[in-house]
């Protein structure tokens, strides 16, 4: 019976392939969008301006606090009473990039909060506005301690791809439901889902690790 389970998985791997496709592109688009939407928060996170520092400390608090089901059952689910209608796909990459953004904040403001005051004293002496402060002496400096923390939220963030599939995007976990119905041997079906998850994600394991040897030294 297993012999039978597992030929018909190698049959219907190709529409694992296409899960696996959704998936990356998924996570690929949301890792951009959360990366820029993140660190323009990061930089207001961590400003001299009480009330900016405020309210994006209010949506990190939000964000980081609720179950990211819940954000995307109110995306889906909830926003269309309100007159916004988003199908899956949409949906699913803008509740992404909500969340990601809320984690990644707080790791680029930590970066940017590492760097000593005598740095931004240097700078504004020099003459740089403070967008170039931040261009040309902060960011570069702080990237030393936002990089290897920022690789390793990359990489829940893909895992985190997978609660997508409760809206119905045929995903990497969303195809490994289905075909666990047609091939009730659950532990082989998601082995192979859990596989495939690995291998786009076990190189950016990789990268953390090595960004945080190459840091430390």
């Amino acid at each position: 019976m297993m012999a039978f389970y597992f030929s018909r998985l190698v049959e219907i791997f190709p529409f694992f392939l296409k899960g696996l496709w959704m998936t990356s592109k998924i996570a690929f688009i949301s890792l951009v969008t959360c990366t820029v939407i993140g660190f323009i928060l990061g930089i207001f996170r961590s400003s001299n301006n009480i009330i900016l520092k405020r309210l994006v400390g209010v949506y990190v608090a939000f964000v980081r606090g609720t179950p990211f089901v819940v954000q995307i059952f109110i995306i889906f689910f909830i926003f269309p009473e309100w007159g916004i209608q988003l199908d899956a796909f949409p949906a699913a990459l803008l509740a992404m990039a909500i969340m990601g953004s809320a984690f990644i904040c707080e790791i680029v403001a930590g970066g940017i909060d590492s760097i000593p005051k005598g740095q931004w004293e240097a700078a504004t002496s020099s003459g740089l506005t403070l967008i170039q402060q931040l261009r040309l002496v902060i960011v570069p400096q702080a990237m030393k301690v936002i990089l290897p923390p920022l690789v390793g939220q990359y990489v829940l963030l893909i895992k985190d791809t997978s609660v997508v599939s409760v809206i119905g995007v045929m995903e990497l976990t969303r195809v490994g439901w289905v075909t666990v119905v047609r091939i009730p041997e659950g532990l082989m079906v998601f082995s192979l889902v859990g596989a495939l998850y690995f291998v786009i994600s076990y190189p950016l394991i990789l990268l953390s690790n090595y960004l945080e040897r190459k840091m430390a030294v």
